[in-house]
């Protein structure tokens, strides 16, 4: 997912963490000098958000929590807070999604990879909040979680223009499959936008069943980036039953991409484009 852009203050800068790049974009209408400042302390922020998560729940790190938790040197008893928290989040997601999204790997090892990233970026949207910073756009390995505007208005009469998102094509990554309109309007405040499927990193989503996903790639739009997140995944592993249960119990905007490239989309996203 890639997010469009129009507006003439923004500023954005990029890091690698938790295997995928991340980038925060600010829009401000401060001098460019004080924009460029303001722009790098909030990326000092949500970088060590990501980097003390990634240090914790990498399964890729030999020395973190989590592996030490796979290879049985550690039980989730006596692991950090931050840990059981986590993963008390994701078991209630468990339930909610009728064990579509576990955390729960097919030979049993904690896997919380399908739901930290999602985690580390509403913690950064908590931080950004506390600095004052009100339009911005945070994209994480294509997942995608805004406040506010590109192109904030000082009248309280207009309507400020919302961010887009561009949804790119499982089976031409050079093409873009669709945008949302991601709501700038103070009521709704956040809005999020995530992609989960195997048309760019295979088949690493397990499935309900034996069978194979049916959706390659699923977008979801949530108010929440956890909500987006782990609902995008439950859909892929658990098919058009769990689609329907998504969008009947909260709500959100789903558009999914089927194995022959027949596509499946709400209301709100066939409107979106």
């Amino acid at each position: 997912m890639q997010p469009t852009f129009s507006g003439e203050q923004l500023r954005a800068r990029t890091f690698r963490s938790m295997g995928t790049v991340v980038s925060l974009t600010v829009a401000s209408g401060t001098s460019a000098q004080t924009g460029v400042d303001e722009l790098q302390s909030a990326v000092d922020v949500v970088g060590e958000i990501f980097t003390q998560l990634d240090l914790t729940f990498s399964l890729y790190r030999e020395g973190s929590e989590a592996s030490r938790l796979a290879r049985g040197e550690l039980t989730l008893a006596y692991a950090s807070e931050p840990m059981q928290e986590l993963y008390a989040v994701a078991s209630e997601w468990r339930v909610e999604t009728e064990g579509a999204f576990t955390a729960e790997r097919p030979d049993g090892a904690l896997d919380l990879s399908g739901i930290v990233k999602a985690h580390a970026m509403r913690e950064a949207a908590l931080s950004l909040g506390a600095l004052g910073l009100h339009n911005w756009c945070l994209n994480a390995g294509g997942d995608v979680l805004v406040s506010g505007s590109p192109e904030p208005v000082d009248s309280g009469f207009d309507e400020p223009n919302p961010w887009q998102a561009g949804i790119v094509d499982p089976f031409d990554r050079r093409k873009l499959l669709s945008t949302y309109r991601l709501s700038a309007s103070a009521e709704r405040g956040v809005r999020a936008l995530a992609t989960s499927g195997s048309a760019e990193r295979g088949e690493h989503i397990w499935t309900v069943g034996a069978v194979r996903p049916e959706f390659v790639q699923v977008s979801v739009a949530a108010q929440d980036i956890v909500t987006a997140d782990v609902l995008a995944t439950a859909i892929v592993a658990g098919g058009p039953q769990t689609l329907d249960h998504a969008v009947e119990k909260w709500g959100v905007d789903v558009l999914a991409v089927g194995r022959t490239g027949t596509l499946l989309a709400t209301p709100g996203f066939r409107s979106a484009g």
